[in-house]
């Protein structure tokens, strides 16, 4: 069995010099499954869907403070979930920024072997040493070379990666939703506390200069006391369904750990329904929240930015309802109403079977903001308007996740803030969750932030 030297004194090199070979040294466990060229299995929480919680995420092995760096230091990536968005959006879109932003991919993991060697093949350089190429994350986290770490796996297992990639001494960028659970959220907050890691949750839409305009402006107190603020994320995927990527027939026991890839989902057997799981884990609830968890952090994330004040929710409620797509367990529609401390409200309605939407805006007592297009205008309310004139708070901004990668990094170096730091991906992630538990209990979920608790209303 092909092994790489882990030790403290081994080089960048002499790490990376067998990485290549690991993608197919997997060897084949007694019940003739795959199993990684570690012989321990990585230890996870069972969670509790009754009860809505993940339980505590193990500590990782691997406990370091990571490499200071500086202004002008080469940032060395690895990325962890290498499908559809880790290799597109990440693998791809970090490489074609590299020189940009003085980064290096050096790493990938993932436990389905032909996307593990097609980034290996992405991420290599002529000249350069070989890509790690790992079917185990922790080896990336083992990795001293390795400076930070993006996470695009399915949501049940971004909790854990990212808690352990920052005790390891990585830097984190988490896709959306930020866990799959809500208990996951308040470990990860104390995680990055107690570490000091950059940890970013991966909605580029809240580097968009747009919202942060539209929150300063709010913030200044025009449009007076904000009343209500409403959004939407409705598509229509038509007879195909929503989330019914292509399923490649050769995935098995000899290319793909199964049982790794449940974690702490319940076990299930491998089998035909396990392949549509695996390729399309986001239609059902033991690895996703749907809508919840896919569609609404697009739009959720930037609205809580540009309300100028983002908060944790007081109380939620929630109606989803499934009936023309007949081939999941999760809603193909959702309608959540949320309430924050300060006072307002916010619609927000989803949807994978109609995509007509609702438009954009904030209620104020003095005046609307109204999101035209790619700007935002201020309307002033009709006993406001010998106060008040129509305003055009910005023109547009730039939506790319290239833009989000560079915040992340640039936040990394010290040299700018955060856009979406773990505190604001908790509040997203409280309303995420309770909304979950009211849809799927038919109860209003009331949540106590000094206590961190969810109860029924």
């Amino acid at each position: 069995m092909t092994r790489i030297p882990l030790g403290p004194n081994a080089s960048r090199r002499s790490l990376l010099k067998g990485a290549v070979a690991v993608v197919t040294a997997v060897g084949v466990s007694a019940a003739g499954g795959p199993r990684l060229w570690s012989d321990d299995p990585i230890p996870t929480p069972k969670a509790d869907p009754l009860k809505f919680t993940a339980g505590p995420i193990p500590k990782g092995s691997v406990q370091a403070p990571g490499r200071v760096i500086g202004a002008n230091d080469r940032i060395r990536i690895g990325v962890i979930g290498v499908g559809g968005q880790g290799f597109g959006a990440h693998v791809k879109g970090l490489k074609a920024k590299a020189a940009d932003n003085n980064i290096e991919l050096i790493a990938c993991s993932d436990l389905y072997t032909p996307r593990l060697e097609r980034a290996r093949a992405e991420m290599t350089v002529a000249g350069a040493p070989p890509v790690q190429a790992e079917k185990d994350y922790r080896r990336l986290l083992e990795n001293k070379d390795i400076d930070a770490v993006v996470i695009a796996t399915p949501e049940h297992w971004h909790a854990q990666i990212s808690l352990q990639a920052m005790e390891a001494g990585k830097h984190v960028y988490c896709e959306k939703p930020m866990c799959r659970y809500l208990d996951e959220a308040f470990q990860l907050i104390d995680a990055q506390k107690r570490t000091g890691k950059v940890f970013q949750l991966g909605i580029q839409y809240t580097s968009n200069p747009k919202y942060h305009a539209i929150g300063d402006y709010i913030r200044s107190g025009k449009i007076g006391p904000l009343v209500s603020g409403q959004s939407s994320y409705c598509r229509n995927a038509g007879k195909a369904g929503e989330w019914n990527y292509a399923i490649d027939k050769d995935a098995g026991p000899s290319n793909l750990d199964w049982a790794t890839w449940t974690g702490s989902a319940p076990q299930r057997p491998w089998n035909d329904d396990a392949r549509e799981r695996f390729f399309r884990y986001r239609k059902f609830w033991d690895y996703s929240a749907g809508i919840l968890g896919d569609l609404m952090p697009h739009r959720l994330g930037p609205f809580m930015v540009a309300s100028g004040n983002p908060e944790f929710p007081t109380r939620v409620t929630s109606l989803g309802t499934r009936n023309i797509s007949t081939d999941r367990e999760v809603d193909d529609s959702v309608q959540v109403m949320a309430e924050f401390p300060s006072g307002w409200t916010m619609l927000f309605t989803g949807s994978t079977v109609n995509e007509q939407g609702l438009p954009d805006m904030f209620r104020g007592f003095k005046a609307s903001v109204h999101f035209s297009g790619e700007g935002a205008i201020a309307r002033p309310e009709r006993p406001f308007v010998d106060e008040l004139e129509e305003f055009e708070i910005v023109k547009g901004g730039d939506t790319g996740i290239d833009l989000h990668h560079k915040n992340w990094i640039e936040t990394i170096r010290g040299g700018k803030l955060n856009n979406c730091p773990v505190e604001l991906g908790a509040k997203i992630q409280t309303i995420l969750a309770m909304a979950e538990m009211s849809s799927r209990t038919n109860r209003m979920m009331l949540f106590d932030q000094a206590t961190r608790e969810v109860r029924p209303g």
